[in-house]
């Protein structure tokens, strides 16, 4: 089996060559067409007296202008795609090599008051969601940050399941993502719903035959005028008459087309994204609800997109002034697609919001699926339900290189804490992380950076960054309280009966160190009595002294070493207090003091 390095090198590869016969077609293409042209001007030239050599000349050769256009079209739309594959092959390779600089960075979602994205630096540069994101539209996009941030503990054997199934279709997957890649809109999905729900149908329903009668009556008046039977000022006069029925609702039809006409792209492009989904064969629970979400009663979602994007195109000709002056005055063209329009909005404008919301879906669970088709040593967490959080074996941090990382094995149970010390860099606050980040991947279905993962779901909150606001002229210390407030609010079984995962980096920083032993051991008090289990980091060695009192927390450290005047570190989570500090060490070290 190719690894994931070897697939996307060989892909590459393929659709490389792939481009270099396209590009060859299409200048093959554009020359016949180019000849075709200077055939057709010479027989216009050399036959312009001779009606009947010309007028075949004429058909004949536009017709065949018009077909080599359509298929350098058709070739142009393979190339770019055949383009974006390359790109998509060509980032891989790239991150896979340690390279995530063209990747989103998330910002927009960072959000200090969240459960736990902003302290393990979930969204930023160098961030997880960095990492992971592959999505191609916003709503894609903005699914993904709300799958990564949403802290639910539900379905995770059926998330595992469709993430598998999903990460085995790397063909698949890059065929949707160059799809999404090519969909340009300006328009937001949600402005599009938003039209579609609140609009309100201004055309007559007589429109629904009406102007059928008057082009059949505009007919009648052109060949009755043609053999002379009737006077031209009926023509005139019925000219006028179409034109005022039209007038009456000109305002409206504006303003109508304007809404319609920025949605026109969107439902011309994603019909494309529907028929990828509709013709995939899926096994997953959550895979096949959502292809059965865009499922109509009469005909696919994907074939419904196309005829309403070709009603918005045939809409968008009122703007050519031929057609727009003389199809309004002798069909009532504006009023007829108007009518088409509005019952198309009746019959699916409920529906679009869900077809969208697949679509999002599928986008943003690429993203997932991608990454574990990337990390085929990874394992999907064993869900359990015993008395064991956590049982791990070589938990490592996913954004560390492997050549780098150092992974520890731990057993944590419910109900426990562990109170963790350590010398500065020792590795605790990356310890934290990375047990965090492991629970956030657990929950959402991925596979985590361990050997094996036996794993009781649960929920996970989290004080590590805490910063002062000069704006709301809050200080560093209140910062840190209102967030333990939250913590303790959140977690209170009176209200909450979801089991917390509680991680807390170094307890009330911003206060003298006695008030602090104090302050940490009734804090500590007051998690353990709330059933929680968690991990806390500290300097503070005062605090271990509290597992002597009560059993449900357990010590760990990791260690610093000096060695030959240098500092050792071997980042590996030990059972115990430490006793090696290394500030003093450092201050020395870089001349400071």
């Amino acid at each position: 089996m190719l690894s994931p390095l070897q697939f996307y090198t060989q892909e590459k590869q393929g659709f490389e060559q792939e481009l270099a016969t396209l590009k060859r077609k299409l200048l093959r293409i554009s020359t016949l067409r180019l000849f075709v042209f200077f055939i057709i001007v010479a027989g216009v030239y050399f036959f312009y007296d001779t009606v009947k050599i010309i007028v075949p000349i004429a058909v004949i050769g536009l017709s065949l202008f018009l077909f080599l256009v359509s298929i350098h079209t058709n070739l142009k739309h393979k190339k770019n795609k055949v383009q974006k594959l390359i790109d998509i092959n060509e980032l891989e390779i790239n991150v896979l090599n340690g390279d995530i600089s063209e990747l989103d960075l998330g910002n927009e979602f960072k959000d200090p008051s969240h459960f736990f994205s902003y302290d393990i630096d979930l969204f930023g540069k160098g961030s997880f969601f960095q990492y992971l994101n592959r999505t191609n539209t916003k709503t894609g996009k903005h699914r993904l940050a709300a799958t990564l941030t949403a802290n639910t503990t539900e379905a995770i054997l059926e998330k595992q399941e469709a993430i598998r199934e999903l990460a085995e279709k790397p063909t698949w997957r890059q065929n949707y993502s160059a799809t999404t890649s090519l969909v340009h809109v300006d328009t937001d999905t949600n402005t599009i719903l938003f039209w579609l729900k609140k609009h309100d149908s201004f055309v007559p329903k007589n429109m629904k035959f009406l102007p059928s009668i008057f082009l059949f009556v505009s007919m009648c008046i052109f060949v009755l005028n043609y053999f002379e039977i009737a006077p031209l000022f009926i023509t005139t006069t019925w000219f006028f008459i179409g034109l005022g029925i039209t007038g009456l609702y000109l305002k409206k039809i504006t303003s109508f087309y304007q809404n319609a006409n920025r949605a026109k792209e969107t439902f011309k492009q994603y019909h494309s994204l529907l028929e990828l989904i509709e013709n995939e064969t899926f096994k997953s629970d959550i895979l096949c609800n959502k292809q059965e979400d865009i499922k109509a009663d009469s005909e696919k979602a994907s074939e419904i997109f196309l005829k309403f994007s070709k009603i918005l195109d045939a809409f968008d000709q009122r703007n050519n002034m031929l057609i727009g002056v003389l199809a309004n005055a002798f069909a009532l063209r504006d009023l007829q697609l108007s009518f088409k329009i509005e019952q198309w909005i009746t019959t699916y404008k409920t529906s679009v919001e869900k077809w969208f919301e697949v679509i999002a879906f599928f986008d943003a669970q690429n993203s997932l699926a991608n990454f574990a088709f990337n990390k085929p040593s990874y394992v999907f967490p064993t869900i359990t339900t015993n008395k064991n959080i956590f049982h791990v074996t070589d938990l490592g941090h996913p954004l560390i290189t492997e050549s780098k990382r150092i992974d520890n094995s731990f057993s944590i149970k419910n109900e426990e804490f562990f109170i963790i010390t350590g010398a500065n860099m020792a590795g605790k606050s990356t310890f934290l992380r990375t047990v965090s980040l492991s629970i956030v991947m657990a929950n959402i279905g991925l596979p985590v950076c361990a050997k094996t993962f036996n794993y009781t779901p649960i929920k996970l909150i989290t004080s590590m960054r805490t910063s002062d606001s000069l704006s709301d002229d809050e200080s560093y210390f209140f910062s840190e309280l209102k967030r333990l407030k939250f913590i303790i609010d959140e977690i209170n079984p009176e209200t909450n009966n979801a089991p917390y995962f509680i991680v807390l980096d170094e307890i009330l920083k911003g206060t003298n160190s006695t008030d602090k032993a104090i302050g940490s051991r009734k804090f500590v008090e007051k998690l353990i009595s709330t059933k929680s289990t968690g991990i806390i980091a500290t300097h503070d060695l005062s605090l271990c002294e509290i597992s002597e009192s009560l059993p449900q927390v357990k010590n760990y450290y990791f260690d610093a070493e000096i060695i030959n005047d240098e500092l050792h570190f071997d980042y590996s989570l030990k059972n115990g207090i430490c006793k090696n500090m290394n500030a003093s060490f450092l201050l020395k070290k870089m001349e400071i003091v």
